[in-house]
Formats: structure tokens, sequence, C-alpha cells
């Protein structure tokens, strides 16, 4: 059950036979958490990440800790998400390294997560001083391939708030060779998401190329039902004169409130409250 698990999580992004079933592992359960956050299934999610995060395995409980926070990041909740950041920091950085997981489920690649999502967390809250400050922090803990794309999205995403487009281009571009290499469909469609908006104020070709990126994008996290990252993909298409505009907005409010059904009632309290999320 793990392989198929974290094959959904991290790699084709097929899901198990049965994605509801509860693994007897503690890093069952991880991967299939994160299976179930990036399909939107936030509440079904919570509960396991939760149960988690009161485990004896401190790594676990740390990267748990920082999935409910991307969770909480995604539907606009920066300062929830940043409490269980500081959470999952605390319980990672004093622990030895151990053995290496390859999607860097293990002590270092806690570290990072960590770090990464205070990263993003400051930034989503305009602190952008800080924002760069734990970005280099974690960059010396990105030996793994899911590290380094979530750095490069942060990277790009601290430019882009900055008003330097030209130097978002690089981290994006990174992420996005990165996720492929990997095979990780989940973050090859988030990296093209990031990259598409990265170029869309650029010249006629990138502008073409972002069309194209983020309609691929939005495609494939349709055929997967990657509903986490359906809606966003949707509102950017329509936000770059795609076809179809009218269209893909009110399709991606429409699986917004969808996705929204789906969470537990923190997550649709922080929907609800941030200026970040259309509803």
């Amino acid at each position: 059950m793990e392989t198929s698990l974290r094959s959904a999580a991290f790699g084709d992004g097929v899901p198990p036979p049965n994605p509801f079933a509860v693994p007897a592992s503690p890093r069952g359960r991880l991967l299939a958490a994160i299976g179930l956050g990036g399909r939107g299934r936030y509440a079904a999610a919570a509960t396991l990440l939760n149960g988690l995060r009161a485990g004896k395995d401190p790594v676990v409980a740390s990267l748990a800790a920082s999935t409910l926070a991307s969770h909480r990041r995604q539907l606009g909740g920066h300062a929830a998400a940043l409490v269980l950041d500081g959470e999952a920091l605390a319980l990672a950085i004093a622990r030895p390294r151990g053995e290496p997981d390859p999607d860097g489920l293990d002590a270092e690649g806690a570290r990072a997560d960590a770090l990464l999502g205070l990263a993003a967390d400051n930034l989503g809250r305009g602190r952008l001083t800080a924002a760069r400050r734990l970005l280099a922090r974690a960059e010396a803990h990105t030996g793994n391939w899911r590290s380094r794309t979530r750095a490069g999205w942060v990277g790009a995403e601290i430019e882009l708030a900055s008003n330097i487009s030209g130097a978002a281009i690089a981290p994006a571009e990174m992420a996005l060779e990165t996720a492929r290499a990997r095979g990780a469909c989940r973050h090859v469609v988030k990296s093209r998401l990031v990259l598409g908006v990265t170029i869309a104020n650029g010249s006629s070709a990138e502008r073409d190329r972002a069309k194209a990126l983020v309609e691929s994008a939005r495609e494939t996290a349709e055929k997967y039902e990657f509903n986490s990252l359906l809606w966003v993909a949707c509102l950017v298409a329509a936000d770059l004169g795609a076809g179809h505009a009218d269209e893909y907005r009110f399709r991606g409010v429409e699986l917004l409130h969808a996705v929204l059904r789906h969470a537990d009632p923190c997550g649709r309290w922080l929907a609800r409250e941030s200026p970040w999320v259309p509803l």
C-alpha cells in the first residue's frame, strides 16, 4: 500500500485503489494525508495529520505539522500555518539525520519543510525580509528533489512579491525541471503554474508560453483530480486571458466551493476570512 500511496503523492499521480483506506504505519498515514490534501480532501487529511502530530516519531510528527500547515496556507490561512510550521521546526531541529528518504520524508527533509513553510507564511503576510532569510536557511537542507522544488516555488514567489520578476524565472524554471526529472506529476502541475505566472508579463512569446504552461497544468490537474491546484489553475487561466475566460473563472470558483465542502471547519473558516481566497 505504501508504494501506491507514495506514487500518488510524489509520482504518477494515480490514486491508490482505495484512497480512503487508513494504512497501519505512521509513514503510510502521512503519505495518505499528502495524497488526500492534493485532491482537496482537507478534512480527511487533517484527521490523519492531527493524529500523527501527537505520535511518538518526532520526524513524522514534524512532517505532519508541515503538511497541515501547507493545507492551511492553500486556503489562505498564513497565520494559522505559521504556528504549525513553528511546531514542525521545533520537532525537527534537534533530530539526527537518520536514514535518508528519496522524497525527503526524513529529518533533513522535515527541517527543510518547516523552514520553507515559515518562509511562505511570512511571504503571505508581507514580511519579505523574513521570508528571504528563512529561504536562505532552508537551502542548506534541500538535498532532495522535493525540497529543491519547493524552494524554487518559494524563491520565485518572493521575487514576484518584490516586483523583481526577472529574478523569479530561474528558481521557477529549476522547480519545473526538478519535478519533471522525478516524474512527480502533482509537483509538475504546480511548477507549471508558478512558472506561468512568473513569465506572464514578459514578451509576447513568454506570454504565449505562460498560457500554454497554465493550460497544461489545468488539464493535468483535472485528469488526476488535483482539486487543490485545479481551482487555482482555472482562475490563473482566466486572468491570462485564455479562451473561455469567463467559463474558467466560473469553474474555478465552483471547484473552490467543492474543495471547501471537503475541508474541516478550521479550513473553511480560514478561507472565509482570507483576502487571498475569492469567495
